[in-house]
C-alpha cells in the first residue's frame, strides 16, 4: 500500500506544498493551544506531508518527528524542518519505540491509512502515558465550499458525490479516539478558508494530478461552480471546516 501512496502523493507533492501546504494552519494553531506544545515537547505528526507543522513545532522549541508514505513529501518536509526526525513509512507501522512522544497528531491524514484502527493503535502505542493525541479531519460536506465544486464535477461525470464518512460527522473523531482507549478532553470545529488568486491557480489546486485532457474537459465545470466564491479582485475564497478532537492516553496504573 505504501508504494501506491508514494507514487500518487509524490507525483503531486510540489504542487501540494505550494497550494495546500499552509491550508491546515488554523487547525494546527488550535491543536498547539489545546495540547500545550512548547519547548521540549516531543511531538510526532503522522502523515506529515510537506512538513509545515513540523516547521511550526521547530519555532516553538519542540522536538519534532514526522512520517509520511510519500518519499517526495518527506524530502520537502526535511527541507522545511531540518531539525525534525522525518521518516518514510505508514501510519500502521510507526518506527519509534513505545511511549516516545508527549503529543501525536494527524491532520487530514488518518482516513488515508489502510486500516484506521491499526493506525490509531500505533498512535496509542507511541504516545507516553498521560500524553495527548490530536486528530483533525474534514467536516461534513455541507460545511465546505470546496465540496460544492466536487459535487458539480461528480454531476458532470454522472456520478454521486462521496457521502460523508464517520470521521467527517460531528462526534466522529472523538468517538474514534474513545473507542481506541483514549480519554477525550476537547473537540470542536475550525474554519479553514482556502484562497486562489486567479482561475489558473484554482484549477491547479482543485484538479491537481489530473491529466491535461481531463483538466481541459472539467475546467469549465469547476469555474462555473466556483463563480459564487469569486471576489471583486478576481480571486477565489472558499470557506471550509475541519473537525478536531484531542484525547489523553490514560496514565499507567500504579
Amino acid at each position: 500500500m505504501i508504494d501506491a501512496e508514494d507514487s500518487e502523493w509524490s507525483a503531486i507533492a510540489d504542487v501540494w506544498a505550494e497550494l495546500w501546504g499552509s491550508f491546515a494552519d488554523p487547525s494546527r494553531g488550535v491543536v498547539i493551544d489545546a495540547t500545550g506544545i512548547g519547548p521540549g515537547s516531543r511531538v510526532l505528526d503522522v502523515g506529515c506531508g510537506s512538513g509545515e507543522f513540523l516547521a511550526m513545532l521547530g519555532t516553538l522549541g519542540a522536538e519534532a518527528a514526522g512520517i509520511d508514505p510519500a518519499r517526495r513529501m518527506v524530502e520537502i518536509a526535511r527541507a522545511a524542518a531540518p531539525a525534525a526526525d522525518v521518516r518514510v513509512g505508514a501510519a500502521e507501522e510507526l518506527p519509534w519505540p513505545d511511549a516516545s512522544f508527549d503529543v501525536v497528531t494527524a491532520f487530514n491524514a488518518l482516513q488515508f491509512a489502510e486500516d484506521t484502527l491499526d493506525a490509531l493503535a500505533e498512535m496509542h502505542r507511541v504516545t507516553a502515558p498521560g500524553g495527548l493525541v490530536a486528530i483533525v479531519n474534514w467536516a461534513e460536506r455541507d460545511r465546505n465550499d470546496l465540496d460544492a465544486i466536487d459535487t458539480a464535477v461528480a454531476a458532470a461525470e454522472g456520478d454521486e458525490p462521496t457521502p460523508d464518512g464517520e470521521l467527517r460527522r460531528e462526534g466522529g473523531v472523538a468517538q474514534l479516539l474513545a473507542d481506541g482507549g483514549f480519554e477525550v478532553v476537547s473537540a470542536g470545529l475550525v474554519e479553514m478558508p482556502w484562497e486562489a488568486p486567479d482561475a489558473k491557480t484554482l484549477l491547479r489546486g482543485v484538479l491537481m494530478g489530473e491529466d491535461a485532457d481531463i483538466v481541459s474537459e472539467i475546467a469549465p465545470v469547476v469555474l462555473a461552480a466556483a463563480e459564487s466564491f469569486r471576489t471583486e479582485t478576481g480571486a477565489y475564497r472558499l470557506v471550509n471546516a475541519f473537525r478536531y478532537a484531542v484525547a489523553r492516553r490514560p496514565a499507567a496504573a500504579r
